[in-house]
């Protein structure tokens, strides 16, 4: 805790559980929060974040009821007495789930919300309502509808409309799970900008790490609901490697599967580690990795031929958001589906799956499509688990998503990652788990809430439908994960592909569109598995220069 700093955040002793749940979310917290602090929440899917940030706000236990142990101030305010109403003054909360939290018509309206409320007046909600949206880069949606919008827009959205009030304690529940790497690095830069130049304390949950340790003060770490560990960023590189595998970033990874000491947590301070570490040069091919599928006489799983959507815009008309695309994913390919936010990733999602018309080319699917798209709780239409997915069927759709959970458990009570799995396992019931696999099976953003250790077992799942014949096709921001999975990345951009290639081709080049390994290595490696050999193939590869 900063030195001299008043507190803004102090709990103790808070030990919370969920009505009707088995075991405690959180197991005798006890924490300080000074002003000014930047403090990146860690943790595995399940393990207590999003609860803690919900008690921090009040929505724990006032709008989740439950049994509730201790104590928690904000402000010097017990959350005993104060509701998730009058907490709104000093707090700003950003949920996992945007669509949950945007109420609105409006992208201007849901940005203006919060200020009529506070009773500002027009002029002073216009000019908040401009900075928030020029800083978010929201400015060209604020006349678009708000059920217009991607699901990186939305969240966007709703970060603004907890920035425009510019509440001293800000409260984010995995922000950037839903931006693409362009929009995630702004947001964390601005997070840090608010947070140094206007004393903002942030609490930033995240699986992501590798996107927001450079910018923290403190980490702080849960396990099972109980504080595992609180400290600096360097310290937790330490932890991680040594209690807490599940949570290493990239570069963590790479290094000690090198075999070396450090566990950097930043980019800069790992390129300058492999500097130090690169003394002479490597074997030709060190690190190629896998390479992308080639034809090889498999038929395809998916023919795209000139595919264009057009929706229609309330004030604005009709919207080409798809425009002529072309493209075949043959059998056994993993294919990730790569982008900016409103690129049109799920757009081409639903129209191969037959969910959105087209108004040009066709799309066939010759063995069948299933599709997981963003949502996870529109799939969910029974009040418990085992009601969800019955039988013996149902048991094998959750054993191949790594789901278990107590079959009388209400879906819409697990965390985020579990009620992703469960959809995942509804999409697939009687395809993937168990039954014959469909030709193609699309997924849009299926890493959401999902910790690092989850998102390997995902990806190895698919791998093996792939390996069964299926074709993969994923739309992700988590070009960590699309590393880990595809052979073959798809870049879409303003409805059009601008890149198809390999993995290692098109996540090893850029600025953006890039894992941290790739960041760190100059694009001479896309994995921590390649770093690995590259580090000890000591290959002077650095930003394409000698070292």
């Amino acid at each position: 805790m900063a030195d001299g700093a008043p507190t803004v955040l102090e709990i103790a002793a808070l030990t919370y559980r969920y009505p009707e749940a088995a075991r405690p979310a959180l197991v005798d917290i006890d924490l300080e929060v000074a002003a000014g602090e930047f403090i990146v929440l860690a943790g595995r899917s399940g393990s207590g974040k999003s609860t803690l940030l919900r008690a921090a706000c009040g929505l724990v236990p006032h709008f989740h009821g439950g049994e509730f142990a201790g104590d928690l101030r904000v402000d010097g305010r017990s959350i005993r007495d104060q509701g998730p109403a009058e907490l709104a003054l000093s707090v700003g909360f950003v949920a996992q789930e945007p669509e949950s939290q945007v109420v609105s018509t409006t992208v201007a309206a849901e940005l203006e919300l919060p200020l009529e409320l506070r009773g500002q007046s027009p002029l002073e909600r216009a000019r908040a309502v401009e900075e928030v949206a020029l800083a978010l880069a929201i400015e060209p949606l604020l006349g678009r509808a708000a059920d217009t919008l991607s699901g990186g827009e939305l969240q966007r959205v709703a970060i603004g409309a907890a920035l425009v009030t510019r509440p001293p304690l800000l409260l984010l529940d995995e922000p950037t799970s839903q931006l693409d790497p362009i929009a995630g690095d702004e947001l964390i830069g601005l997070l840090r900008r608010l947070n140094e130049e206007w004393a903002v304390t942030v609490i930033l949950g995240e699986h992501r790490l590798e996107r927001c340790l450079s910018a923290a003060d403190r980490v702080l770490s849960l396990d099972g609901g109980r504080l595992a560990y609180d400290g600096s960023p360097e310290g937790f590189g330490k932890f991680a490697g040594e209690r807490a595998p599940e949570l290493r970033t990239p570069a963590m990874r790479m290094f000690e599967l090198a075999g070396r000491a450090e566990r950097p947590v930043t980019v800069k301070r790992g390129r300058e580690l492999l500097a130090r570490h690169l003394p002479a040069p490597a074997p030709a091919g060190v690190g190629t990795g896998r390479r992308a599928a080639d034809d090889d006489g498999r038929p395809p799983a998916l023919a795209v031929s000139g595919i264009s959507v057009e929706l229609e815009l309330p004030g604005s008309g009709a919207r080409r958001v798809l425009d002529g695309i072309d493209l075949e994913i043959r059998a056994g390919e993993t294919v990730a589906l790569a982008g900016p936010n409103g690129a049109g990733k799920s757009t081409l999602l639903r129209a191969v799956a037959g969910v959105a018309d087209t108004c040009e080319g066709r799309a066939e699917t010759p063995r069948g499509c299933a599709l997981l798209t963003q949502r996870p709780d529109d799939y969910f239409v029974r009040e418990r688990v085992g009601e969800e997915l019955p039988g013996e069927q149902g048991r094998l759709a959750l054993r191949a998503v790594g789901l278990d959970v107590d079959p009388d458990r209400d879906p819409r009570d697990l965390s985020g990652g579990e009620r992703q799995r469960l959809a995942l396992a509804l999409a697939l019931a009687g395809r993937g788990a168990g039954g014959t696999p469909p030709g193609l099976i699309c997924l849009d953003e299926p890493t959401r809430g999902l910790d690092r250790s989850r998102k390997t077992d995902l990806a190895e799942w698919l791998r093996a439908l792939a390996g069964s014949g299926s074709a993969v096709l994923v739309a992700t921001h988590d070009v960590e994960f699309a590393a880990a999975l595809a052979d073959r990345v798809v870049l879409l951009a303003r409805g059009r592909v601008l890149a198809d290639g390999g993995a290692r081709e098109v996540l090893g080049g850029g600025w953006y569109f890039a894992t941290e390994i790739a960041r760190i290595s100059g694009g001479a490696a896309i994995t921590p598995e390649q770093g690995a050999e590259l580090l000890n193939a000591g290959k002077p590869i650095l930003e394409g220069r000698e070292a």
